[in-house]
Parts: C-alpha cells; sequence; structure tokens
C-alpha cells in the first residue's frame, strides 16, 4: 500500500472518530436549542451505517489527497488552507442554502457544519503529515 492510501484509510478513521465525539457534544447543545424540534439522534447506528459513513469519509479524504497532490501541496498548514477553502466552497455553501431555501434550522446546520470542518480539517492534517 502508498503512503498516500495509508493516509486517505487513517484520516477516514480519524474523521470517523472525532465526527462521533463531536456529535457526543453538539446534540444536546442542538436540543437544548429546539427541544421537540432536535433531530433524534439517540439510536446506535448499525453497521451498514457504520460501514456508509466510513466509505464517505474515505472518499472525501480521497478527493482531498488527490485535489492536494494535483496541487502539489505537500505539508500541513497549505492542506489546512485547502480544507478551509473547501469548507467554505461546499459544506458552508450547502448548508447555509439548506437554511434560506429549505428551512432547515440554523442551529443544526451550525452543528453540522462544525462536523464538517473538523472532519476536513483533521483529514487535512493526516493528509499533509504523510505528504
Amino acid at each position: 500500500m502508498t503512503a498516500t492510501v495509508i493516509a486517505v484509510l487513517v484520516a477516514a478513521v480519524v474523521a470517523f472518530v472525532l465526527s462521533f465525539t463531536y456529535y457526543a457534544v453538539a446534540t444536546p447543545f442542538e436540543r437544548r436549542r429546539l427541544g421537540g424540534a432536535a433531530p433524534v439522534r439517540d439510536e446506535r447506528p448499525s453497521p451498514v451505517m457504520i460501514v456508509l459513513e466510513l466509505a464517505r469519509s474515505v472518499l472525501t479524504a480521497g478527493v482531498l489527497a488527490g485535489v492536494a497532490r494535483a496541487m502539489d501541496l505537500s505539508a500541513v498548514g497549505p492542506m489546512l488552507l485547502l480544507a478551509g477553502a473547501l469548507w467554505l466552497a461546499f459544506p458552508f455553501v450547502l448548508l447555509t442554502g439548506s437554511v434560506l431555501w429549505d428551512k432547515a434550522p440554523g442551529v443544526t446546520a451550525t452543528v453540522h457544519g462544525g462536523d464538517w470542518l473538523v472532519k476536513l480539517l483533521a483529514m487535512a492534517a493526516v493528509i499533509g503529515l504523510a505528504a
């Protein structure tokens, strides 16, 4: 296995663990703000959901690594800047659009946006350290 493949797999697992932890902390805040309108996240995810979430993380880390390679980025600092730019261009834009056009609760969008920012920065750091 190449160093990039290993970095992508490690980044995906790190992002998965951080995301799990993030939602454990953020969900009670969201519930306090939204009350009964808060999404229910009490259920333990099924094995299929876990595999699908890991696959999503592998895909995201793989794309991040591919863009970094195309841009010839090989250090943590530039990788973190790339992650921040990608977060603004995609999760931030999509989530603010869901609030604006679909009337999604701003608190929920903020929770999801924070999760994506944490995941992208963590993936970028892992991939940048491996470069």
